[in-house]
């Protein structure tokens, strides 16, 4: 089997797997659509964007994944595999295989792979070098309402609170999840005012936004917030609205049933590591450069014994 990069001929085979395609970032997924509609197609090409995606020509049918990275984050995200019947293929170990070496061609140290447990292409993820470390549930939070704290209440957060989304991330989110998702030096997103412990960043979208909160246990009201918000979200023109619930958030998920959100199917969020950081030894001279020590002077020692 071979693998290379699509190009513009593979044009109608994308479109044609573009309702057998399984989608690896939900929240690309809900806020753009179809990783293969015909709207992103020609995105595909353009290397500019960071995009990259393979074909395995030794395969029947040929099998198709793609990848997708931020320029200056420290991972890539898999973006979708194709097509969903004949993702059993023993080829496919070896087209993730060339989809981990672009991802390390563009800089990123880690891939991210978000997929139903059940889905028969997570144990084929886990032989091949990714393993698990969340759980993640989307809930459609759309028509949730309840009479609460005015739209008013939620702000833009600006310069001047990042300090203190920081300290909520390093609170909230585990510390062995730092180097994989570490939070964006420009947080954006909104903030409960006068709460600081009350933060949601947004993912926008033609399809949908995604939510994805940093709410400290202490809060209160949480139910009463969370509704508000749907009422200051800018121009949402009626789109779905989605709330990313991760495991170490996993106490929002009854207070979200009872405003009567609507639960996805529970994902496994992994991570695949393609490099680790080796700290070198280094000698380190005992008086630093232009600190001058004056040696000590004991002229005698008299000791009674």
């Amino acid at each position: 089997m071979t693998t290379r990069s699509i190009v513009l001929f593979d044009l109608p085979l994308l479109y044609r797997y573009r309702d057998e395609a399984l989608a690896l970032d939900g929240t690309r997924a809900l806020t753009r659509g179809n990783p293969l509609g015909a709207l992103g197609l020609m995105h595909y090409l353009n290397p500019a964007r960071h995009i990259y995606t393979v074909i395995a020509d030794g395969s029947a049918p040929p099998l198709v994944g793609g990848i997708t990275h931020t320029s200056g984050r420290t991972f890539a995200k898999l973006l979708f595999l194709a097509p969903l019947d004949h993702l059993e293929d023993a080829n496919l170990p070896a087209l993730l295989d060339d989809l981990a070496r672009q991802a390390g061609h563009w800089g990123a140290l880690h891939i991210l792979a978000e997929i139903a447990e059940t889905s028969n292409v997570y144990s084929t993820l886990r032989t091949s070098g990714f393993s698990v470390y969340a759980w993640q549930r989307m809930w459609d939070i759309s028509n949730i309402d309840r009479a609460g704290p005015q739209s008013k209440d939620w702000k833009r957060i600006r310069s001047v609170h990042k300090p203190a989304v920081q300290s909520l991330y390093y609170q909230i989110v585990p510390p062995l999840l730092h180097p994989i998702e570490p939070l964006s030096n420009q947080p954006q997103g909104l903030i409960f005012s006068g709460e600081v412990n009350c933060y949601v960043s947004i993912a926008s979208g033609a399809n949908g936004i995604v939510l994805t909160p940093l709410i400290h246990p202490e809060v209160s009201k949480v139910g009463d917030k969370l509704s508000a918000l749907l009422k200051c979200l800018p121009e949402r023109h009626g789109r779905k609205v989605y709330l990313c619930v991760r495991s170490y958030q996993a106490w929002l998920e009854p207070v979200l049933a009872d405003l009567g959100a609507l639960a996805t199917e529970r994902q496994a969020v992994m991570v695949k590591h393609l490099a680790r950081l080796v700290k070198e030894e280094q000698t380190v001279p005992a008086v630093p450069s232009g600190v001058s020590v004056q040696p000590s002077r004991i002229g005698r020692i008299n000791t009674n014994e």
